[in-house]
């Protein structure tokens, strides 16, 4: 059996497919289940976060268990098998190992060294044994993981290389300024009573938030971490609890809110919170252009390129006032080909001495009272440039335009009177609440795209190399714990050997008595562990190393040890294995 992993990660798809993808804690046990129902899995654990997917199996076929896992994925998540294995990386056997040490250790987090990994590793581990699908590998891979995990943060410096995604989603509303200062003074609305959550709620009670208000779904878990607030040590902050449908009233005395939740549609919508914030300013929180989620809308713009709905300077026609312009440019809009008609572009099919006209109106004048600067090729080599034009737009659709577009003013925003903060995925703000006046907002896609100029500690070289050790080491542990079973197998056949050969010398000396029986049995008992002894301490040596799955195989051959007896030694141990808890 091998160990295989297939996930996907904010490393390897946007956020708008990890969104999509999200599993809920039904559909992860689900998902765990289904997998060791599969036939090439025998173990499997799925660690789901804000930021990836990753099914975890113990595999006897590793091109069957790809496919199966990733079609699995697939299914549980709702996104298509087409459109998902694009963003999907594999992993299998030791470069599993060093994927989920990585993971473990904070260095393949978005912000890399945080530490709330550790805890979603060990619920992940949790629940695969409650479902009793993990086995001897899951169990030792993931307690291990937790064990480096812990071991990176104990003996580096990697904390100071990140933080908690919450830790780092308030340093981003605050614009850069210290946090303390920045929370000082406010009202905080928290919704949701999860590990994320409560993380933020007590980060900020420590930061100086005068009031935090909890809302979840079950009231009851609500109070709970409330109670747990008012009543900390470090923190004098007043805290209560309110039920869900209480947030938009909440909402508008907050000045900060952190939602992550478990919903699988949107907690507060863009209408909502304009609400909000009209309430608060009494004015109307109008849309402004430049926001993360800014699509074709008021810039005319989407994805970088102008949409085709908006009118580009220049490129007016005669029948709606274009003045001068030599052509019908209503005409070109339906063309497939789908490029711009300004300046210098060129539209497939259209003869050269039409586009040079076209050119010059353009360019500010008209065909017939262009003048030609000095110096400048005459008409013949325009001609044949233009020529030349035409045939690359015939040919690809879209010649690049030369033309430096016009500068495009930015609209200042206004102070944000509202501060919001995403850590759901799926999300649980709107997105077009990054267009809304007099708000911030952060989710996950923002973290992700500040995180990627984040500075890497001088500590992290320290954990890589903590990690190789470490999977190094479990490698070695595995391939020696193969061997195992028939190792306990040779030794239960020699003690069998011993026993009845006891049994016949008490058949041909009945008259010995138990001081002499019992002297003879430990001495021969001796002579077979002694004789064992070498060979069992170096074979487990040899099979450790890489490579050395084959010793068990001829110590099997070599003692002519039973097949099942064997098998059954693994099993047994397997089921102690399955019963462990998590470290």
């Amino acid at each position: 059996m091998s160990l295989l992993v297939v996930g996907l990660s904010h490393r390897s798809a946007p956020v708008s497919v990890l969104e999509r993808a999200s599993l809920s804690v039904d559909a992860q046990l689900k998902l765990v289940q289904d997998t060791v129902a599969a036939e090439p899995a025998a173990e499997a654990a799925v660690l789901a976060t804000c930021n990836r997917i990753e099914l975890y199996a113990d595999v006897d076929k590793f091109h069957a268990g790809v496919a199966e896992l990733s079609t699995l994925l697939a299914q549980h998540s709702g996104v298509g098998l087409e459109e998902l294995t694009p963003h999907l990386y594999v992993h299998y056997e030791d470069r599993a190992v060093h994927h989920l040490f990585s993971v473990a250790c904070g260095l393949d987090s978005m912000v890399v060294g945080e530490g709330q990994i550790l805890g979603q590793i060990k619920d992940s581990l949790a629940r695969a044994q409650d479902l009793h699908t993990a086995g001897r590998l899951l169990n030792d891979l993931f307690q291990q993981a937790l064990r480096v995990g812990k071991r990176a943060h104990h003996e580096t410096g990697i904390d100071r290389a990140g933080q908690s995604l919450v830790t780092f989603g308030l340093e981003q509303l605050s614009a850069g300024a210290d946090v303390q200062q920045w929370a000082r003074g406010k009202k905080a609305l928290v919704i949701g009573a999860g590990s994320m959550s409560s993380l933020a709620a007590a980060t900020l009670a420590r930061a100086g938030v005068t009031e935090i208000v909890v809302a979840n779904r079950t009231f009851e878990r609500a109070e709970r971490l409330a109670q747990i607030l008012s009543e900390g040590d470090d923190t004098d902050v007043l805290a209560r609890a309110v039920p869900m449908d209480s947030v938009p009233g909440e909402l508008t005395r907050a000045d900060v809110a952190v939602s992550c939740t478990g919903a699988t549609g949107l907690v507060l919508t863009a209408d909502a919170v304009a609400a909000t914030v009209e309430a608060r300013t009494g004015e109307p929180a109008a849309g402004v252009a430049g926001g993360p989620a800014d699509e074709a809308g008021a810039t005319g713009v989407r994805d970088g390129r102008p949409s085709a709905e908006t009118p580009l300077p220049g490129a007016g026609t005669a029948a709606d006032g274009g003045e001068n312009c030599p052509l019908d440019l209503s005409s070109v809009s339906s063309v497939p080909s789908g490029f711009s008609v300004m300046g210098d572009a060129a539209v497939a099919g259209l003869d050269a001495a039409t586009l040079e006209q076209h050119g010059a109106w353009a360019a500010g004048g008209t065909a017939v009272e262009r003048t030609r600067e000095p110096g400048r090729p005459g008409p013949e080599a325009d001609a044949e440039l233009i020529t030349a034009l035409a045939a690359t737009a015939t040919r690809s659709g879209r010649i690049p335009e030369r033309r430096r577009p016009e500068p495009v003013a930015e609209v200042p925003r206004p102070q944000p009177v509202l501060f919001l903060l995403d850590l759901a995925m799926p999300r649980d703000v709107d997105a077009a609440v990054h267009r809304l006046a007099g708000v911030r907002l952060v989710d996950i896609e923002s973290l992700a795209d500040a995180s990627a100029d984040a500075p890497m500690a001088a500590d992290v070289d320290m954990v890589r190399r903590i990690v190789a050790d470490e999977v190094a080491a479990f490698g070695a542990a595995q391939r020696a714990a193969h061997i195992t079973p028939t190792v306990v197998a040779l030794r239960s056949m020699a003690a069998e050997v011993v026993a009845g050969e006891i049994a016949r010398l008490e058949g041909r000396l009945p008259g010995l008595d138990d001081k002499h029986r019992a002297e003879i049995t430990q001495t021969v008992k001796r002579v077979v562990d002694k004789l064992l002894h070498a060979p069992t301490v170096r074979v487990k040596q040899l099979a450790a190393e890489p490579g050395g799955a084959g010793y068990a195989d001829a110590l099997r051959t070599l003692f002519d040890l039973d097949q099942e007896t064997v098998a059954s030694v693994s099993r047994a141990g397997n089921s102690t294995e399955k019963n462990r808890g998590p470290a």
